[in-house]
């Protein structure tokens, strides 16, 4: 009985030892991506076509970094408004929202999206497309070194960086040069509350060739933008 409790308790601290080792090594990582661009996401990764010849992404997806500050704030704000109203106020998780998507299971209807902003950088950046318990718990404890290691430009930066704006079309900046010919800088707010539109769907949905659902959802967003404030929430933050 006594080796038995004894192996129990070393396969105890043999967890703790192998999560605090992760902790560490991830939280290396994600401080590491604070100050230097990721040069590549797990998401873009498993939609690329890997090769001898193209050994890291398709060249046929489109992605080009930009600082925050030549993004153009109607998109941060539509984006905000759009995925992650209370982006500004939590710590990684809406609560609220959380719960609403579990009353909603229990009662059988569809399952709304509870993911906050900074959940969706972290299963963008560094998960597969998995669904499954480990993976979940994963997926807070990164969401939360994400939260805590870096500031929310920070976050919406990376975001707005990885994220899908149509099929093989990463990022704010390749999303408006191929959609509208022009730098994301320069968005307008139709423009941009277009581009968030999408965001849900990028491949079901089409900036080139809006059906009448994602216009609506395009004005809805714009009348959540504001909702808000307008741009000048973006001004106080950044």
């Amino acid at each position: 009985m006594k080796k038995v409790k004894q192996l129990f308790l070393n396969f105890i601290k043999f967890i703790i030892a192998l999560a605090v080792v992760f902790t560490v090594f991830v939280s290396v990582i994600i401080l590491i991506f604070r100050f230097i661009n990721p040069p590549i996401s797990a998401f873009m990764l498993s939609k690329s076509e890997i090769s001898f010849e193209k050994p890291f992404y398709n060249n046929a997806q489109k992605q080009k970094w930009v600082g925050l500050e030549n993004i153009s704030k109607n998109l941060i704000l539509a984006v905000i408004a759009s995925e992650d109203q209370k982006f500004l106020l939590h710590y990684g998780f809406d609560l609220e929202q959380i719960e609403k998507a579990f009353d909603e299971m229990e009662r059988g209807r569809r399952v709304r999206g509870a993911s906050t902003i900074s959940q969706q950088v972290v299963k963008n950046l560094f998960l597969s497309g998995d669904k499954n318990i480990i993976r979940k718990a994963v997926e807070a404890e990164l969401t939360m070194l994400v939260e805590i290691l870096w500031s929310k430009k920070r976050i919406i930066e990376v975001y707005l960086n990885i994220a899908e704006f149509g099929r093989d079309t990463f990022g704010a900046e390749a999303a408006a040069n191929s959609f509208y010919r022009k730098p994301a800088k320069s968005l307008n707010k139709s423009e941009a509350a277009l581009l968030a539109a999408v965001l849900p769907s990028p491949i079901r949905y089409s900036v080139k060739n809006p059906s009448a659902r994602l216009i609506n959802r395009r004005d809805r967003i714009i009348r959540f933008m504001d909702q808000l404030g307008g741009t000048k929430i973006i001004n106080d933050l950044f």
